[in-house]
């Protein structure tokens, strides 16, 4: 974890595993006037240990992370600082990620391939204190609220929990009940309950059928 100088109306705290890319942020969000990164992290446990150190106006933080997944850090996050605004940075497609970041407690997200102007932009609409998310995205979801969803847009998917849907997307890799337990640090009778609560809303009868239905939706949505 890199500490910034803090001399800035506006800190940030940027979290992702990718150096090159919190480099990146770091630069673009540096020669920003009014903003400053004051603090970066690589995983969940040093985006913590940070929050709890210094006040931050804003956290950047990607889905991927290797200790936590990024739905239950902002959740963490959330508990811990209340008032802190968080922004999702993410190379996974917003489609199936936008929603629950927002459910989560997010207050935006935008995909790592926008431009720098784009985001931005979400930094200072967020700091604003609004919620950022694509035009197209911002219409499905009013969509959803309005009752208008198409069949398309209402991925049976979409149904599935944050938990469920971290355990589908590892079903979806072809890991087995224990490699997933392993991963989220959970029994593997949790594992085999939220596999059963995937298959219902699924509508599928076999762990069969829930593994192919699994691989064929990794293959139509390589981004997430």
């Amino acid at each position: 974890m890199a500490n910034r100088n803090k001399n800035c109306c506006k800190h940030l705290l940027i979290v992702d595993d990718h150096p090159m890319m919190r480099t990146g942020l770091a630069q673009l969000i540096d020669n920003e006037p009014g903003l400053k990164v004051t603090a970066e992290a690589d995983n969940a446990g040093q985006a913590i240990a940070a929050v709890n150190k210094q006040k931050f106006d804003l956290a950047l933080l990607d889905i991927s992370l290797p200790d936590k997944n990024g739905l239950e850090l902002i959740k963490d996050l959330r508990a811990l600082k209340p008032e802190l605004p968080i922004l999702v940075v993410s190379m996974h497609d917003e489609s199936f990620y936008a929603e629950r970041v927002l459910r989560a407690g997010g207050r935006g997200y935008i995909m790592k391939q926008e431009g720098g102007k784009k985001f931005l932009a979400a930094i200072q609409q967020v700091l604003a204190g609004q919620i950022y998310v694509s035009e197209k995205m911002s219409e499905r979801i009013l969509e959803a609220y309005t009752g208008r969803e198409t069949n398309t847009s209402g991925s049976p998917v979409r149904k599935l929990s944050d938990r469920e849907f971290e355990v589908f997307q590892f079903i979806s890799q072809g890991l087995s009940t224990r490699a997933i337990a392993e991963h989220l640090h959970l029994s593997m009778k949790t594992v085999e309950v939220h596999r059963a609560n995937i298959k219902e809303k699924l509508e599928l009868k076999t762990a069969t059928d829930l593994v192919r239905y699994a691989v064929r939706w990794l293959d139509s949505n390589p981004q997430v």
